[in-house]
């Protein structure tokens, strides 16, 4: 079982981490384009940024909260890429128009490592919630050894 744990972690991990690194890469292509308040460029930044943390807490914190954080993540970052390649909604609020109706490698490496994240992930969070629910530590009060 720890074995399993450790490369839904791993994978969750590394899922997270190409999601950071194309993020981070593409990040200074978008930064010129500032047609409002926040640029695409600041939001990959913020992104790759949420993403690191989001590595590092599976990682080394191995905690529900932690996990659902990177879940979040990873799943916020998917429903981006599909969102804005298939539908253009203009600016939103403070958000630029980030409408971009192809697919190129990078995009399609971010779109696999959060995908992935999101896998192994949701296996961790249900995972945990099965592992502490219904388990008893011990006999409940009263109750002799022949009776369980």
């Amino acid at each position: 079982m720890a074995r399993i744990l450790f490369v839904m972690r791993g994978a969750a991990a590394a899922g997270l981490a190409v999601d950071a690194y194309v993020h981070l890469d593409l990040a200074h292509r978008y930064s010129p384009i500032a047609s409002s308040i926040l640029s695409e460029g600041a939001l990959f930044r913020i992104e790759a940024a949420a993403a690191i943390f989001a590595a590092l807490l599976v990682v080394f914190w191995r905690h529900r909260a932690g996990d659902a954080f990177a879940w979040l993540t990873a799943a916020a970052g998917l429903a981006a890429i599909l969102f804005y390649r298939y539908i253009d909604p203009g600016s939103l609020g403070p958000l630029p128009d980030m409408y971009e109706p192809i697919w190129f490698t990078s995009k399609v490496w971010a779109l696999i490592g959060q995908a992935i994240a999101i896998t192994a992930l949701t296996a961790l969070i249900v995972g945990q919630r099965g592992s502490h629910s219904g388990r008893r530590l011990g006999p409940a009060a009263g109750d002799s050894p022949g009776q369980a």
